[in-house]
């Protein structure tokens, strides 16, 4: 047998224990309740499917055809009823305060029916993880409760996220493309706040949401050492709705232009700037780059898990046509043929599944929400009602010094490496289960035939809204080259990623 020294060597070397066997290292430190989330999380999505998604899918991508200035306000109130807006806000905030690990398996229960529905309610999430990522705990505290209270009002309170611009679209989302970037939204810092101008488009839920997290940049020559970000309310002055796109697929969930002409927003709406965040172990490009990561380490195994999801989907409406369709003389269930696309397509869900859980182990060990993870904070969290910590919580976190202290942890607490695995998962589960997605869909059409066609069968359907998934959260492309940067480039120091 080896020395103790000499395996922890041998372990470091490529690949790293540490960087490919993130479940079994989860095994002791992911706390067990975790577990028992997951499952509610799952039977709760089954509920919704079943007494709301499935019958509402179709109509309201025909709805969408026919009209795709619809608002689906209808919709965005019965998710409200069901409280899926606050699932995921910790009870800190005054939410209900569920493990982050839950959600992508409730994701993947929903995008089995429908992704446009799935989106909607999902993309919420997005917004709300910029917000987080900020560590702004006032702002946070302040958005999440108005979150809490338009639930128990019955009227939903949406958070989008504002990233994407005109010229500015995947290479937002990686520092070394932001500096090339043709970034337009601009802030200029006046008295009391700053005026913003410029357009972001295709944001999910735009016309739906309440807020809206924006990404600017204080100096448009250097985007990525200025990047800014503001939480921006409806009724601000300056900003309004522009367009609704015209998509393909996943129709439900429009995706809106949010205009910025002369918008001032006041200083008590500053998310986080580079001049507030001095005495940071990171310079202001490389806190950019941790902010970016935050985000995407926690929603990519999100959109990776919609893969799987609809992966399953189209594998159940391929499963089912085989069972009630004969082909010369015997059911099509029974034709090898068919038994070893069905095995190709349940294999696909299973592996887009195992790699969006294996990205949530990453994330929840590494990631900016690895305090949640941690098995006191975790059980205590889970222990004590919301009513408690909203006595007096909402107090502490209106203090300055209280977005100090959780900056530092955070912020600071994060090394390089579990930000590499973090971010490096994330894009491998993305890319991943999408592209998985995609194949199932297009191999439940070969299998379906002409029947696969009709609007009616579900299957067009799904693959029109699949194939969304490969575009946004960052092109499946920049995600496979996130993966090299992340996972591979550590074994070939002289590689170079993002400079083409």
């Amino acid at each position: 047998m080896s020395k103790k020294g000499e395996s922890s060597q041998l372990l470091q070397e490529f690949p790293d224990f540490t960087d490919t066997m993130h479940s079994l290292v989860a095994m002791e430190r992911i706390p067990a309740g975790v577990v028992e989330e997951c499952r509610e999380a799952v039977a709760m999505a089954r509920r919704f499917n079943r007494t709301v998604a499935r019958s509402y899918a179709l109509e309201l991508d025909r709805r969408m055809q026919e009209d795709p200035t619809f608002l689906p306000w209808e919709l965005v109130e019965e998710a409200n009823r069901w409280g899926f807006f606050t699932m995921w806000i910790p009870k800190l905030f005054g939410g209900k305060g569920w493990s982050l690990s839950s959600i992508s398996p409730f994701v993947e229960e929903l995008a089995s029916e429908c992704l446009a529905i799935t989106n909607l309610i999902g993309v919420h999430y997005f917004g709300y993880s910029i917000l987080v990522a900020t560590w702004n705990i006032r702002l946070i505290d302040m958005i999440s409760r108005e979150v809490v209270e338009g639930e128990r009002e019955g009227r939903p309170c949406l958070v989008s996220g504002a990233v994407t611009e005109p010229e500015a679209g995947t290479d937002a989302e990686e520092v070394e493309l932001l500096a090339r970037a043709r970034v337009r939204c601009h802030a200029r810092r006046v008295e009391g706040g700053y005026v913003v101008n410029g357009r972001k488009i295709f944001i999910s839920n735009g016309h739906l949401s309440t807020w809206h997290i924006l990404i600017a940049c204080e100096d448009l020559e250097r985007p990525d050492e200025t990047m800014i970000a503001f939480a921006v309310k409806n009724g601000m002055p300056g900003f309004f709705f522009g367009r609704m796109e015209k998509k393909m697929g996943q129709k439900g969930c429009p995706a809106s232009e949010l205009v910025f002409e002369d918008c001032f927003i006041p200083d008590e709406n500053l998310l986080v700037a580079a001049s507030q965040l001095t005495g940071m172990k990171r310079g202001a490009r490389e806190l950019g780059m941790q902010l970016i990561d935050f985000v995407v380490s926690a929603t990519r195994p999100g959109v990776g898990a919609m893969g799987a999801g609809v992966a399953r989907g189209a594998f159940e409406l391929a499963l089912r046509f085989a069972r009630e369709t004969e082909v010369a003389g015997k059911p099509l269930i029974n034709h090898e043929w068919a038994q070893c696309l069905l095995a190709e397509m349940y294999k696909n869900a299973a592996l887009a599944r195992l790699s969006y859980m294996e990205a949530n182990y990453s994330n929840s060990m590494y990631g900016m929400a690895k305090l949640l993870s941690f098995k006191p904070l975790y059980y205590y969290n889970r222990l004590i009602p919301t009513s408690m910590f909203d006595r007096w919580m909402p107090a502490a976190n209106s203090r300055q010094a209280t977005t100090a202290v959780f900056r530092k942890l955070v912020m600071d607490g994060q090394s390089d490496a579990e930000a590499r695995r973090a971010s490096g998962w994330a894009s491998l589960a993305k890319v991943a289960g999408t592209d998985l997605g995609v194949r199932n869909c297009q191999l439940a059409l070969e299998l379906m035939g002409q029947a696969g066609l009709r609007h009616d069968r579900r299957a067009e359907k799904c693959l029109r809204d699949a194939k969304l998934l490969q575009i946004y959260e960052g092109t499946n492309q920049l995600n496979r080259l996130n993966v090299f940067k992340c996972l591979v480039a550590p074994a070939a120091p002289e590689a170079r990623a993002f400079e083409d």
